[in-house]
Order: C-alpha cells, then sequence, then structure tokens
C-alpha cells in the first residue's frame, strides 16, 4: 500500500501493534471494554526486574525533600491549625532530568529484548530526552517526533530547549507543524523502519512509573511513620498519575488522595496552528489533560494503559502564571531550579496544603530538569512577542491565550477544583447511543471509580443532556 493519509491510517492499529510487540487483541471483550489488569501484567517484568533496570540505567531512588521554607510561606495565609508539610520526589536526579526515564527504561530494555533496531516516539521533548539517552546507552537507533512549530515558523522556547536536549543524546528529532501530520508522520516512520514504538501509553511505560509511588510510599513510612494524606500529580497524558497511582496502591498506601492538577488552558485548542503558541506550557496543561482523561484511547497504541479516571480523586487546576510564580518561588526559598511540569503540581499544593491540617503531608511528586528555553524569561518574552499580556494581579482574572497574570501576592494564588462528575459524563457520551450489557457496566465501573448506580444515573443524564 502507498503512504497516502487515507492508506496509512487504514493501517494504523496493524501498524501499532507491530511495533509495540503487544497483541491488544486478546484483550478485548465483547462490547466496549477490555481486561486492563492483563494487559498490565501479561508480561515479563516483575518488581525487581523493574528495580533492576531502572538502577543500572541510573533511574529511581530519588531524594524526597521537605520543603520547609515552601510550607512555611503557604502557612502564612492558611487559617490557624492548617498548611500541611509539602514535600517533592526530585525526579530531576534521574538519567535525562525528568520521571519519563523510568517509563523509558523499561521500553528501551524491551525494543533490545526483542530485537528491534531502533526505538521512536511521539512526544513535546521530555520523554523524547528519556528515550534518547536510554537507547544510546543500549546502541538502539532513535528517532523522536516533535509537534514543534505553527504555519510561521515560530516555535517556543521549550520546545526548543527539549529537541536539544534529544538531539545530544544522539536522536534524530522529527520537527512538525501544528495538525494531524504528527500522528500520519509518526505512522510512516514506525512503517517503514520497523523500530519499536517506545510509547507513552504502553504498558511498559505505565509500570515504569509504579516504581515512583512505590518508593514515595516506602520512604515516607521509613521518615514520618505514614503514608502521605495526598500526592498531587501534572496530569497530561494520564500515565504520570495512573503509574504513581498504582505504585502508592500497591505499596499499601490505599487511603492516600490522589489528586491531578493542570495548568488551565481553557478556549485554546492544542490542534489549532492559531492558538499553538498563545499558551506557555508544552504539557501538563488542560489542552492534553481533559481529552485524554475523558477518552484515554486516543493515544498511540490501541488501548492506552494510561487510564486517569480509574485513579484520580480529585482533579485541580492552576493558572500559567502562577507556575511561573511558583518556579521562582522554588529557585529562591529552597535553592531549588527547576523546570515547569513539575511546578505545574507544585503551584497547586501550595494552595490545597492551606486547606489541610498542619499535621498532614502533601507530596509533590516529580520535578524536571531546567534549560535554556524552559527558563521563566524566555518564555514570557516569547509570550509577549506573541501579543500576550504580562501582568500581576489575582490569577483568576488570566485569559489564556489573551494574558498571563502573575500572582500580585502569594495569597492570591489558588487552585480550582473540576468537576468530577462533568469528566465522567464527559466519557460517557461516546457511549450513550449503546445498549450496555452487564459487562460493559461492569467495565465502567472500574474505568470511573464509581458504582453501577451511578453509571445508570450519569447514562440518563447524558442522553437528556
Amino acid at each position: 500500500m502507498s503512504n497516502t493519509y487515507n492508506d496509512i491510517m487504514s493501517q494504523r492499529n496493524e501498524i501499532m501493534k507491530k511495533s509495540v510487540g503487544i497483541d491488544y487483541d486478546k484483550y478485548e471483550f465483547d462490547g466496549i471494554g477490555f481486561d486492563y489488569e492483563m494487559m498490565m501484567n501479561d508480561h515479563d517484568f516483575d518488581l525487581e526486574l523493574i528495580i533492576k533496570i531502572q538502577t543500572e540505567n541510573m533511574v529511581g531512588n530519588t531524594p524526597l525533600i521537605e520543603l520547609k521554607n515552601l510550607t512555611k510561606y503557604a502557612r502564612k495565609f492558611a487559617d490557624k491549625g492548617k498548611g500541611a508539610r509539602i514535600f517533592l520526589k526530585d525526579e530531576a536526579a534521574n538519567l535525562s532530568g525528568s520521571f519519563k526515564a523510568r517509563r523509558a527504561a523499561l521500553s528501551v530494555y524491551q525494543a533490545k529484548k526483542l530485537g528491534y533496531k531502533g526505538v521512536i516516539a511521539a512526544t513535546s521533548g521530555n520523554y523524547g530526552a528519556a528515550v534518547a539517552a536510554l537507547a544510546a546507552k543500549v546502541g538502539l537507533e532513535c528517532i523522536i517526533v516533535q509537534e514543534a512549530f505553527d504555519s510561521k515558523n515560530l516555535s517556543q522556547p521549550e520546545i526548543l530547549e527539549k529537541a536539544r536536549k534529544c538531539e545530544s543524546f544522539g536522536a534524530e528529532v522529527v520537527q512538525l507543524s501544528v495538525g494531524p501530520e504528527l500522528f500520519y508522520q509518526f505512522l510512516i516512520l514506525l512503517k517503514d523502519t520497523g523500530y519499536f514504538n517506545a510509547s507513552l501509553y504502553s504498558p511498559y511505560g505505565i509500570k515504569g512509573i509504579e516504581t515512583l509511588g512505590l518508593e514515595i510510599a516506602e520512604e515516607m513510612l521509613k521518615k514520618e511513620g505514614k503514608y502521605p494524606e495526598a500526592v498531587v500529580v501534572t496530569n497530561a497524558g494520564g500515565g504520570n498519575l495512573t503509574g504513581t497511582a498504582r505504585g502508592l496502591k500497591n505499596a499499601g498506601a490505599t487511603d492516600t488522595k490522589i489528586i491531578a492538577a493542570s495548568v488551565d488552558l481553557s478556549g485554546l485548542h492544542m490542534a489549532s496552528d492559531s492558538d499553538f503558541n498563545k499558551k506557555s506550557f508544552t504539557t501538563g496543561h488542560t489542552g492534553f489533560g481533559i481529552p485524554f482523561t475523558t477518552f484515554p484511547d486516543r493515544s498511540d497504541v490501541p488501548r492506552s494503559a494510561g487510564r486517569p479516571l480509574r485513579y484520580m480523586d480529585e482533579y485541580v487546576t492552576v493558572n500559567q502564571g502562577s507556575v511561573f510564580f511558583m518556579t521562582e518561588s522554588l529557585a529562591t526559598l529552597e535553592g531549588m531550579e527547576r523546570g515547569p511540569a513539575g511546578n505545574t503540581s507544585l503551584a497547586a499544593a501550595f494552595s490545597l496544603a492551606q486547606e489541610m491540617n498542619e499535621d498532614e503531608i502533601i507530596v509533590v511528586q516529580e520535578t524536571e530538569y531546567t534549560g535554556a528555553g524552559k527558563h521563566i524569561q524566555p518564555q514570557l518574552s516569547f509570550a509577549k512577542k506573541n501579543g500576550i499580556e504580562i501582568l500581576f494581579g489575582n490569577p483568576f482574572d488570566e485569559i489564556p491565550g489573551k494574558n498571563i497574570i502573575l500572582p500580585s501576592s502569594a495569597k492570591l494564588l489558588k487552585h480550582k477544583y473540576l468537576d468530577m462528575t462533568k469528566l465522567r459524563k464527559s466519557y460517557l457520551k461516546r457511549y450513550c447511543n449503546i445498549d450496555l450489557s452487564n459487562k460493559d457496566i461492569l467495565f465502567l465501573e472500574e474505568e470511573l471509580n464509581i458504582d453501577k448506580q451511578n453509571i445508570i444515573e450519569l447514562m440518563m443524564e447524558v442522553k437528556n443532556d
């Protein structure tokens, strides 16, 4: 067959299955569901092997640090007796500088084991750097496909920084304009090279992050004699939250609240050429977080292993200006200069801590490396060149694509709660014209983490909307 758009899209499932070494058909049920746990456990990776692979590749066992100065700062704005202790898992200590190395270690290991000559990943960059670094260690070729610029050939400093990082490890970076060509070109490369699809959303990718949740649980138990009351996870495609939550639960931290956090980019469309460079964050925002939460199988594998609604207890957002504010606060108060993705959940945790008791603990589960393009000034300068106003004031007045409002006082830095019911209803919309079987309902109970009666009630509401 040719490489025309229609021909490639007609082959997408075949290409994806061949490139990841998994027969997804074996997990499918009759109806809408599939056996998620069977898919997650149908491989040769046990916990001991995962830890061994990661340790040998300078991944994992990262520091868990109490942010005493930021905790003290948050308590200035909390009611008496409030202000939870804030801890941070410093994932920038991993090879390549982010938690993504945990998932890349297993994907690259599997590619080498199965005899692939190279690996390919579609990513904005942090995961690409991780795949490239791990591929370099084992002698595999690496191609990173990156959505990088708009029709004016403009690209954000953060995206260019991530491309530089990937290339520094020897990867070939294929940069594309915003739009459907990313997935199309990705499929062509998989088909033509026969390389392994180091997908963010394969079971390997998610199992690799489970050690992060495990380490948080075990280290906190050792340090404080208890599990944390809450863990905040920057949410985009859902894999970070899924893997961390599974690791926490498997370690025994079943009562720890799992809170998703994203930058609020409501009103901007991630596939829009005109909107692409009106945002100042390439990941960890609602443009990815909401769609992947409500429809996880929009990813580059037939069934995504990242399924956040199974695990999240709450979902909060913060504005762009608050993340920039918290990035600088972390540097000036704690001496830790880190990139923006992890600081999204840190900004949320700073606000959430003020609602919690002072004897409670909230953990921010990751940081990322920083570099020239990830710093505040180049990002804000790029925004100004694109007509975005940079202001100080109330973050709740920020309009994505129009302005970026940094808090004029940390007292104004607040999170917003997303309606979990609306998220679940959005998930259910694509099934509103289907007669669901009992097996379908059981699948949805697990997918949405609610009982049968709630499923039925929400389906009725969806049909009547």
